[in-house]
């Protein structure tokens, strides 16, 4: 089989330095020695060129397969503009932007993409599992109250797609928020100081610097029945896999003409 060819979107931010390095070490892909990055300029020199948005024209007529985004929210909309508008190819795990905006402009083009809030799999297929409740259970939890809170670094921006989408699906599931409305994502509880992460939730003080803590619970209207589902993810590493198993889905979407968008669902389903 051909290696294919992934141009790493993202470096050197600490999550797509851990993906490239995962490609690195897989002899199905080959990465790209050049890269897009996000509109904040990196710290520190890289040793591959790196075309924040601007340039982001330089990369075309080299050689790749497909993108693998990891950016900034900042980039998300734009860069997926790029990549439709130049018949590219991608993976995005970078999460923000308008995200009705960016499905909308991948439906449109003449390519397929995997968009998806999570990495993980074990999460991906929890998600799932709610997400099946909310199809075939409608109104499971009508009057129940969700409270909903998610930790990661202090560096992550914006609220945890992951928890955003839960909270859709247990809105499918007819819980509210704690005033008796639909629950949104103002209503989400994130969490970033270091000092409440370690001394009240218990991260561990090594993984501080990269985690994402979820906690679902659900409490009846009269408060004799919880739920509470959480799932705890520590490190970067889960989150590489399922990258790659996308990579694999996606060029093979590729090979079979296919357009459109596809979600982690369909990669670990395919």
């Amino acid at each position: 089989m051909e290696k294919i060819v992934v141009m790493m979107s993202g470096l050197p931010g600490k999550m797509a330095t851990l993906i490239a390095k995962g490609i690195l070490e897989d002899d199905r892909f080959e990465l790209a020695n050049f890269c897009l990055t996000g509109p904040t300029p990196p710290l520190f020199e890289s040793p591959v060129p790196l075309f924040p948005p601007e340039r982001r024209e330089e990369v075309l007529g080299r050689k790749f397969d497909i993108a693998v985004d990891f950016t900034e929210p900042d980039a998300v909309n734009s860069n997926a503009e790029f990549y439709c508008q130049n018949d590219i190819p991608f993976v995005m795990g970078t999460t923000k932007g308008d995200r009705k905006a960016l499905l909308e402009t991948v439906e449109r083009s003449s390519i397929p993409a995997v968009i998806a809030p999570n990495m993980a799999g074990p999460i991906v297929g929890f998600m799932d599992m709610i997400r099946y409740g909310a199809e075939n259970y409608p109104g499971l939890f009508e009057g129940f109250h969700l409270k909903l809170s998610e930790s990661h670094q202090e560096g992550k921006k914006g609220v945890s797609g992951t928890a955003t989408a839960l909270g859709k699906e247990f809105n499918k599931l007819g819980a509210v928020n704690q005033e008796g409305e639909p629950f949104n994502e103002g209503d989400i509880t994130s969490i970033r100081d270091k000092k409440f992460q370690r001394d009240v939730l218990g991260v561990p003080e090594d993984d501080l610097d990269g985690h994402g803590w979820h906690t679902s619970e659900l409490t009846s209207s009269d408060g004799t029945v919880v739920l509470r589902f959480t799932h705890n993810v520590n490190g970067r590493e889960l989150y590489v896999p399922c990258t790659l198993k996308a990579i694999l889905f996606l060029h093979q979407k590729v090979q079979e003409g296919a357009t459109g968008v596809f979600s982690m669902y369909d990669v670990l389903r395919g």
